[in-house]
């Protein structure tokens, strides 16, 4: 199922479900010429949604043995290939341990280890356009559509302790499924006395559209799940009613994103500030390719990533 051929020359890999269409695989080697990695390449291995854990196994495997082959960065399938490999990881970091996810695999001085970056590449997107002090101000609330990794990501990063009071009053997980709920409500009990959690069992786009209608102005809601990009289709009807002054973040940036423009829709009329996934995408990489590689990608270099791939894409914002 997987050419498993030993890496010939230092690789990370993409693992996700259909990693060909990232625009991932287009930039980084410019990325690498930039911060001279010498033939360092990007290889992709694509799982189908919750694939049977020994194929999760054999891809983690392949990778801790092959010299050549440094990391990688893993997508979508973060909780589950966390829960099927944990005991192929050397090291776990506190972030995986807590979430039980891992979105970054790299090797350092012969030790394996497991990364989970979200709470840090979501919080870096999320301040690049929730307003300073925007919960504080407007007392808004946090509805996170899908109870996946990154929706428990986002979780930990709002209810750090150093934000004082400038934390969401209530933080909102909906999901189609009910295991996955019970799962999150496990990982992000007790985390801040000063934020309230609810989980919500939506099976169908129109309980998300009721809960988003329930919400109050300057609320933020989140496509965490996935449909636009892995799968078809929105977690919200064409009848969808947002809070004026409400922050609609798509977390994905390429697909049909039907979530995004069903809000872009009302924007005008609402006074929304809707977002897509670009710059959560370079949070992401380049956080997991600094791992990897063992190279700083912050302050210049980073802008200089961010601009290296605006220019490749294209005009994408």
């Amino acid at each position: 199922m997987f050419d498993f051929a030993p890496a010939t020359q230092p690789t990370i890999y993409f693992i996700g479900v259909t990693t060909g269409k990232s625009s991932i695989m287009k930039v980084f080697p410019l990325w690498a010429q930039a911060l001279g990695l010498k033939d360092a390449v990007i290889k992709g291995f694509d799982l189908p949604l919750h694939a049977p854990a020994e194929q999760y196994r054999q891809v983690v495997d392949f990778i801790k043995r092959d010299p050549l082959s440094y990391g990688a960065l893993v997508t979508t399938h973060k909780l589950d290939l966390f829960t099927a490999c944990r005991d192929q990881f050397d090291y776990v970091d506190p972030y995986a341990e807590k979430l039980s996810e891992v979105s970054s695999l790299f090797k350092r001085g012969g030790v394996f280890h497991a990364h989970a970056k979200d709470p840090i590449s979501s919080g870096l997107a999320l301040e690049n356009f929730v307003p300073e002090n925007f919960w504080r101000d407007h007392g808004g609330e946090v509805l996170l559509i899908g109870a996946g990794g990154s929706s428990l990501a986002m979780s930990l990063y709002f209810t750090q302790e150093k934000f004082g009071d400038n934390v969401p009053k209530r933080i909102i997980l909906a999901n189609r499924s009910l295991p996955r709920l019970e799962s999150a409500k496990k990982v992000l009990s007790g985390l801040n006395p000063k934020v309230t959690f609810s989980f919500e069992h939506r099976p169908d786009p129109s309980g998300n559209d009721a809960l988003i209608a329930g919400l109050p102005p300057y609320s933020l809601v989140v496509n965490a799940t996935g449909l636009g990009k892995d799968a078809p289709g929105s977690p919200t009807t064409d009848a969808v009613q947002y809070s004026p002054h409400s922050l609609v973040w798509e977390i994905n940036y390429r697909g049909d994103l039907i979530f995004m423009y069903q809000a872009q829709a009302q924007a005008k009329e609402k006074s929304l500030h809707v977002e897509d996934g670009w710059v959560y995408f370079i949070h992401g990489w380049t956080q997991v390719i600094a791992e990897v590689f063992n190279v700083p990608i912050e302050g210049p270099v980073l802008q200089q990533m961010s601009d290296i791939a605006m220019e490749l894409i294209g005009g994408k914002k």
